[in-house]
């Protein structure tokens, strides 16, 4: 072997070496841990299904409850967004996306996903809207 093949076989595993201790650290509770998203307690109790199988599953559920209202009209569901926004709504500002710390918004941020339903839809429940004061 000559010497250039060994100085980069070296240079590569000094790599995987850097690597594999940054990996390491990052798993734990050092400084490059990545914090979880904190979210504000929601009015909502029981979920119409597991927290796991929602945060992995939700976007298939809303689309096929879309499709079910545009195509058949059925705006009710326990997977309508309307029924996630009543269940999750931050109780201080009355909405999914709000703040930083609200339901939809604390977990898309994290996961660095765009939310684009609510340029269409509104991030609060209906009864939001009657707890405004309306101006004189």
């Amino acid at each position: 072997m000559t010497c250039r093949v060994i100085r980069q076989m070296l240079a590569g595993l000094i790599n995987v070496v850097a690597l594999a201790a940054l990996a390491f650290f990052a798993t734990g509770t050092g400084a490059l841990a990545v914090p979880k998203p904190v979210i504000e307690q929601a009015n909502g109790g029981q979920c119409v299904a597991e927290p796991a199988f929602m945060r992995r599953n939700h976007m298939k559920l809303l689309k096929h409850q879309r499709d079910d209202t545009l195509r058949g009209g059925d705006r009710s569901g326990a997977h309508s967004l309307q029924a996630c926004i009543t269940c999750h709504a931050s109780k201080e500002t009355h909405s999914v996306n709000a703040s930083p710390t609200n339901f939809c918004q604390s977990c898309h941020s994290y996961a660095a996903v765009k939310i684009d339903c609510f340029e269409c839809h509104s991030s609060k429940p209906k009864d939001a809207f009657s707890k405004v004061k309306e101006k004189p």
